[in-house]
């Protein structure tokens, strides 16, 4: 083979690669879809804590704080419901006592315990046609839920 031949061999196994080198090629085409999920999180209640200061007696009200504690991560409304008491002597009837709760929606943090949630009272009626002994020394229980 001649240098001239030699270069016309380049040349053309150049141009053939050139060629079908670019169209030696393959590729795949497809369609698909896919869906994935996670399971929600779950909450855990509020606890709200009821302290009620000592010594009601009949038309004397005594302070309740109210508080709650958040055992979840994310913050929570809190709105009170009306409190219910109720007493350790069943001749202290619970209709002779008031309770109150603040009105409104407090937010409590996640993982928090908020101390101000708020004030409310406790009264004993003082109903002076009945005698109302039987509430001394009674354990009179205010209990509050959240809405």
């Amino acid at each position: 083979m001649t240098k001239k031949n030699k270069i016309a061999a380049v040349a053309a196994s150049a141009a053939l690669v050139a060629v079908g080198g670019g169209a030696a090629y393959a590729y795949w085409s497809t369609t698909g879809s896919g869906s994935g999920g996670a399971a929600a999180g779950t909450t855990s209640p509020i606890t709200i804590n009821v302290t009620v200061a000592p010594g009601v007696a009949p038309g004397s009200p005594v302070n309740i704080n109210y508080t709650a504690t958040n055992p979840n991560t994310s913050s929570t409304p809190v709105t009170l419901a009306k409190p219910v008491v109720t007493t350790s002597n069943a001749n202290c009837l619970p209709g002779w006592f008031v309770a109150t709760a603040p009105t409104g929606t407090a937010t409590v943090a996640g993982n928090a315990v908020k101390t101000d949630l708020g004030n409310g009272t406790l009264t004993l009626n003082d109903d002076t046609a009945v005698d109302q002994n039987a509430c001394k020394n009674a354990t009179i229980t205010v209990t509050v839920a959240s809405n």
